[in-house]
């Protein structure tokens, strides 16, 4: 027989079921059914918490399928149990046994009570083994709890037809409760807390505040959540240091560019570069409009900002080359730069990589009088990805940290060339703020969406449970998957990070899929396998033979002779 057991271990499984978790009972029925089988079977284990995952790929090692089953944990995943019947379905397929079958132990709630019932049209036969944990019950749970301001918003999502009434949210930070307020009596709804105002500063680090749903409901995990400081997700920050007018009014001509380009991010104007890193947890990039360099703190907080996966877009012209006293381009530029003349008609399309190499011929006539000139030593780390038609830096890239800086060597200011004006300008525009959106680093995610990390990257990942997380590579990146919600620690290359892993909302709605009539009888499961009786039926022959050569004994000795 070759046997595929899908075992949910999504969230909805945390529910109590006889003293035990619904996942508990799973486990155990999972076990007395590998117990019966026997030498020459074939076990495979797919697990359904979105997305699904084979534990263990069809093996006759019958013992190596006991232990993985007895080490499988409970996660808080989303249930997707359609793709992973498709994916037994998958692995069955391969298998030379006659005998195939899928066995099913779940809950049955994966939030589509109104889907097609399940196994409708399967050409393999399956079981639902354990009818007696199907979901029932109402849970309510803590989507998101985001700061804004001197409140917090509390989105609660509840089974349909309960709702949180009657319950209430609070604000905690360790033992001590902030603020409260009555949860939202429908199905799915948000409240706004108000936080004392003389609030103690540490707190605003991520996890010192909680927001927890006061009562009891199926299942208590989901009842808390990390309170997360609201940034805008996507934002680019515009600092215009010349505060350039195009030349038909309006914004700087940046900034309509940006606009036209109809991104999904914010386009935020600031007068100048914040000084603080804090300022800068809103955006994904930033671009600078040739500056008169940066001050000291200035030059710091833009650190922190590409350190941590910002990126910059820095166009540099007359200002940046006339930069302050006491301001520099570091951690950029480690010397000055120069604003000269220059007999460079355009670029080199030759020269394009990347982005910007189907769109260098709108460049060839940039009508500039002037560029910026880079030291070798700073230029050096760039790599070039448009040059001038005499081998000078256009456009340059640089990695620095988890973000990168891209430098422009001439201003975007209208009077200075026509390079706003080309389309490779919305194609440069266009690639960095693409580069900076797969960059990004939510502060929250979903929980089972992989994190992605750079390849050489030393990263450590510590889960709400104080375990690791494994990191695997796969030679050109790094990823980890976070299985519970809750609160992360990252260290990666010695820097300190902090995720939140928030719930679906969909796994606390707690009403079953409904199943087609095959998948809902028990006997495929327990009546239909093949036994063999041979060694049985030649020991009972045996038998037979010897007492009738007994028997044939017996009565040679009682007859007499004729």
């Amino acid at each position: 027989m070759a046997l595929v057991v899908v075992l949910d271990d999504s969230m909805s499984m945390r529910a109590l079921f006889g003293g035990a978790t619904r996942f508990d009972r799973a486990k155990k029925g999972g076990a007395q059914l590998l117990a019966s089988t026997r030498e020459g079977d074939a076990v495979a284990i797919v697990l359904a918490g979105a997305p699904p995952r084979v534990a263990l790929t069809p093996t006759t090692d019958l013992r190596a399928a006991r232990a993985m089953l007895d080490g499988a944990a409970q996660s808080d995943r989303a249930t997707d149990l359609d793709a992973a019947l498709a994916m037994a379905r998958g692995l069955l397929d391969g298998m030379p046994e006659a005998d195939r079958r899928v066995v099913l132990l779940s809950d049955l709630a994966d939030g589509k009570p109104d889907g097609a019932p399940l196994g409708e049209g399967a050409t393999v036969p399956m079981w639902n083994a354990l009818p007696e944990i199907r979901a029932d019950g109402q849970d309510c749970g803590v989507i998101r709890a985001d700061r804004g301001g001197a409140g917090v918003r509390v989105r609660i999502a509840c089974t349909p037809g309960g709702g949180a009434d009657g319950r209430s949210v609070a604000i905690q930070a360790g033992d001590k409760t902030l603020a409260t307020a009555p949860a939202p009596a429908a199905d799915t709804g948000e409240v706004v807390l108000a936080l004392p105002p003389d609030l103690d500063p540490r707190l605003e680090a991520p996890g010192a505040l909680v927001a927890r749903l006061l009562g009891v409901d199926a299942i208590a995990s989901d009842d808390v959540a990390p309170v997360v400081t609201e940034a805008a997700p996507g934002a680019i920050a515009v600092v215009d240091s010349i505060g350039e007018i195009a030349a038909t009014g309006g914004p700087p001509v940046v900034e309509q560019a940006l606009a036209a380009l109809k991104l999904d991010a914010t386009l935020r104007p600031l007068p100048q570069v914040p000084d603080r890193t804090e300022d800068l947890g809103a955006f994904v990039g930033i671009v600078v409009d040739d500056p008169p360099g940066f001050t000291p703190e200035e030059r710091r907080a833009l650190a922190a900002f590409v350190d941590r996966g910002g990126l910059v877009l820095l166009a540099l012209g007359p200002r940046a080359a006339r930069a302050q006293l006491g301001a520099t381009l570091e951690p950029f530029m480690g010397h000055p730069v120069a604003w000269e003349p220059t007999t460079s008609s355009g670029v080199a399309i030759e020269s394009a990589t990347g982005p910007l190499a189907s769109s260098a011929s709108s460049l060839l006539a940039l009508g500039a009088k002037h560029r910026t000139i880079l030291e070798g030593d700073d230029a050096a780390p760039y790599a070039p990805l448009l040059e001038w038609d005499d081998h000078q830096p256009l456009v340059l890239r640089r990695s620095m940290g988890r973000g990168e800086i891209w430098v422009v060597t001439l201003p975007f200011a209208l009077d200075a060339s026509d390079l706003p004006l080309r389309p490779a300008f919305l194609e440069l525009l266009d690639a960095w703020s693409e580069a900076a959106r797969l960059r990004t680093v939510p502060r929250r995610t979903d929980v089972g969406v992989a994190w992605k990390f750079p390849a050489g990257e030393d990263v450590k990942i510590t889960g709400p449970t104080g375990t690791a997380v494994p990191v695997v590579a796969d030679g050109h990146s790094a990823g980890a998957v976070p299985p519970l919600v809750g609160l992360y620690r990252l260290v990666t290359n010695g820097r300190t990070e902090a995720r939140v892993v928030a719930p679906i909302a969909r796994e606390v709605d707690l009403r079953p899929r409904r199943l087609s009539p095959s998948l809902a009888t028990r006997a495929v499961g327990d009546s239909r396998a093949s036994v063999d009786a041979s060694p049985a039926i030649a020991v009972a022959l045996l038998l037979l033979v010897t007492l009738e050569l007994l028997l044939r004994l017996y009565a040679g000795r009682t007859t007499e002779p004729a």
